[in-house]
């Protein structure tokens, strides 16, 4: 579960300006979500905002392992059986992830579905489960059983009882999706919020760009630093609320699938990206990797830039952000 920590800032309007921000507040895909928009016409501004929320919800009923009717759950109740065919919209957004996968060394998993839960997060557990369990929760995962045929445009999971999720990249290809989606429409400047993932364009009704204030999960009360935001996006992954603690040591609840173990180190990961859906599923896969590693893979990444929070409230930014630049006195 992802864990917002920015805010964003829209700035006052001048009243000299005849476009204003118009804000709608929804709960969709079971997360808050926002849709803001600049215009002139109220109800113009509100014809695009339902357009962008029917787009949420056709996208939903494509991707969502929750729905039983999706393809993507068909896809899951058929593993080990058959390949399913599917649009040539869900082949590609499946493959991106995968890439995702490859480049994040399966930090990135879209095959998480399967994990079997034996950690719990809820105050309930009051001892580590067993090396065995671990590892037995894990068998089913690996993106690589995840079999893709392009000429037949199918997607096959190898093992039985294997499952897909895309929610960790399916909410940013939604906020990018709505957002080309109302760009299209003529729309030239908004923010798409889906629970954290963040996707802007243009600009504020004043000619400022969009900002995100960036706040330190140890110290929730102050915003560190703010950042601009123009045609580009982040995204933010964090454990700092959904934690154990055994023998002194601190297991989140961001599960590294490849392990079975829960990632440790780090609190909170913001990833810039030119899209959501790269910035939200390099979000999971960094903090997966951990600092040193996952800083390691943004740097070498061109036009990803990050921040980190670890466990004992430091901060680390990734070689193209000088955090003295936005710093927020």
């Amino acid at each position: 579960m992802k864990k917002i920590v920015f805010l964003l800032l829209l700035l006052s309007v001048s009243s000299l300006s005849a476009q204003v921000i118009h804000k709608r507040v929804l709960s969709l895909l079971g997360s808050p979500f926002e849709i803001t928009l600049v215009g002139k016409d109220t109800i113009e501004v509100n014809e695009n905002i339902d357009i962008g929320v029917a787009e949420v919800r056709r996208i939903e009923n494509l991707i969502s392992d929750w729905i039983p009717t999706t393809p993507i759950s068909e896809i899951n109740r058929n593993a080990g059986i058959k390949p399913i065919k599917v649009s040539d919209e869900l082949y590609n957004l499946v493959d991106r992830a995968i890439k995702i996968s490859m480049i994040t060394d399966g930090a990135f998993d879209i095959s998480y579905a399967s994990l079997d839960k034996i950690w719990k997060f809820d105050g309930s557990m009051k001892e580590m489960p067993t090396e065995a369990a671990i590892k037995e929760s894990v068998s089913k995962v690996g993106y690589k059983n995840i079999i893709l045929d392009k000429k037949n445009s199918t997607i096959f999971l190898k093992l039985p009882g294997m499952k897909l999720g895309l929610g960790g990249i399916g909410q940013g290809y939604i906020a990018d999706r709505v957002a080309i989606l109302l760009k299209s429409k003529g729309v030239t400047s908004g923010i798409i919020n889906v629970s954290g993932d963040i996707s802007t364009w243009g600009k504020q009704p004043n000619g400022q760009q969009w900002k995100v204030g960036i706040k330190n999960p140890m110290n929730k009360n102050k915003i560190f630093a703010m950042f601009p935001l123009e045609d580009s996006a982040v995204e933010t992954s964090g454990s700092y609320e959904k934690y154990v603690i055994f023998n002194g040591i601190r297991y989140s609840h961001i599960i590294d699938t490849r392990t079975g173990y829960p990632a440790q180190g780090l609190v909170s990961v913001s990833v810039f990206a030119k899209t959501t859906e790269v910035a939200d599923a390099l979000a999971t896969g960094v903090f997966v990797l951990g600092k040193e590693k996952g800083m390691a893979l943004v740097n070498r990444l061109p036009g990803i830039g990050c921040i980190m929070v670890d466990d004992t409230g430091k901060v680390t930014s990734s070689n193209n952000i000088d955090l003295k630049n936005y710093k927020n006195d």
